[in-house]
């Protein structure tokens, strides 16, 4: 393995204190030395002037489709977008065909990321065989077999009886529960936001309250049985007070936002159709800045990207059939620069622990630290890169996304993981 000598970048490192000018020497996928002149001899040498050196970022909620849905996307086509993305690592949902509710699937997809030698993989597991929200699933099984933790993505635990038995066995293992709130009942049918917007439209709504249903229910859950809980995709005002109130009191909740659900709002479903329609739906612009707000004032734990390929014989259906979900991995920096940094709610720093340090504690991994002995996993970023997103530029298979077209500044340069160059814009 080669000797990496990264020279000038602006190190940040939130978790480990850094943020200033240090050269950053790396060798056999270990960070050996930090500091602000480093003279070993190296192999190959990365001018980092101008640009940030970050950790790698992690992705705890990424969709990539394999097994069963590879015409929308492959294992390698989404680890190349997600380390276009500056993502060293990916947790991919259980919500594949099969669904991964087994140790065997697990091994598999891990020992497939080893091979194509891209970006880490940790899998995300089902709660229940074939996420049915029948009988949970072996836990210890698929946590030894490689997984990181349990959703039933798409769809919530089913009952109160079953996220109370999934919180007290992951608890012993130090896993998440990570679920998708939602009250059915409420949302059937929905295609976007209920409001003035879905009515215009003659679209079905999906209200606030059934996320907020969802989210009451597994805090009183988790209070009473105990383990650790993850909500996936926040979007509404009254979810962000939930978790606020809730880590108030102490409770063991975390939770996660998307790019999508702090960019656009409702209205930008007339503009972008099907590539603005996903779970939980884009909300009114009040549920945009309650986000912000909880972003700002650290309720919200972590950004994720919820990329959910989809190819376009799918997304070219109508409004009412076509599934849900956007791309996002290659837009996740931008957008938060765009929205969080460049718009002076958070620092630099906060966006970065946001998408490295802090995701990786979720799912108890030592990653999105720059500190010497830990993994080389890296994200070079230069701030003042203007350039223009296009879909069908992309890596992903997929092209549904709504920032098709868009311009930044600020993008990923260089993606460096074990001490591996696996990307250069």
């Amino acid at each position: 393995m080669a000797r990496l000598l990264i020279r000038s970048g602006r190190v940040i490192s939130p978790e480990d204190g850094l943020d200033g000018e240090m050269d950053l020497l790396i060798d056999e996928g270990e960070i050996r030395e930090i500091a602000p002149h480093v003279s070993a001899p190296a192999d190959e040498i990365i001018d980092a002037g101008g640009q940030i050196v970050a950790p790698g970022f992690v992705d705890i909620h990424v969709h990539l489709r394999e097994p069963g849905g590879e015409v929308s996307e492959t294992l390698e086509s989404g680890l190349r977008a997600a380390l276009a993305g500056g993502f060293t690592a990916v947790c991919p949902m259980p919500n594949t065909s099969p669904v991964n509710d087994n140790a065997e699937l697990t091994r598999h997809l891990v020992r497939r990321a080893e091979e194509l030698k891209l970006a880490r993989v940790f899998p995300i597991a089902a709660v229940t065989v074939g996420s049915l929200g029948g009988k949970v699933t072996d836990f210890e099984a698929l946590m030894a077999a490689g997984a990181v933790g349990f959703s039933d993505d798409g769809k919530p635990v089913k009952t109160a009886t079953l996220m109370a038995e999934a919180l007290k066995k992951a608890k012993g293992l130090g896993a998440p529960i990570i679920d998708h709130c939602e009250v059915p009942e409420l949302s059937a049918g929905g295609v976007m936001n209920e409001g003035v917007h879905s009515r215009s439209l003659g679209l079905p709504g999906i209200p606030n309250n059934a996320e907020d249903g969802g989210i009451a229910r597994d805090i009183e859950i988790v209070e009473a049985a105990g383990g650790r809980l993850h909500i996936a995709h926040l979007s509404t005002a009254g979810g962000i007070q939930l978790v606020r109130e809730a880590k108030d009191r102490g409770l063991p909740v975390t939770c996660e936002v998307t790019p999508h659900h702090f960019t656009l709002i409702d209205e930008d479903v007339t503009r972008y159709g099907t590539n603005a329609k996903m779970n939980p739906p884009l909300r009114k612009g009040d549920d945009v800045e309650a986000v912000l707000d909880g972003i700002r004032d650290g309720v919200v734990d972590a950004i994720a990207t919820d990329h959910a390929p989809h190819a376009k014989e799918l997304k070219s259906r109508p409004m009412a059939e076509a599934p849900f979900g956007v791309t996002g991995l290659e837009t996740a920096l931008a957008l938060g620069l765009m929205r969080l940094v460049y718009s002076g709610r958070i620092s630099i720093g906060h966006l970065i622990a946001l998408m490295s340090s802090k995701p990786a504690r979720i799912i108890n991994k030592p990653l999105g630290r720059i500190r010497t002995g830990g993994a080389a996993d890296l994200t070079l970023i230069d701030p003042k890169l203007e350039w223009t997103y296009s879909a069908a530029g992309g890596r992903s298979r997929s092209r549904n996304s709504p920032f098709d077209g868009w311009s930044f500044q600020g993008a990923v340069t260089t993606t460096i993981v074990q001490g591996r160059v696996a990307y250069r814009r």
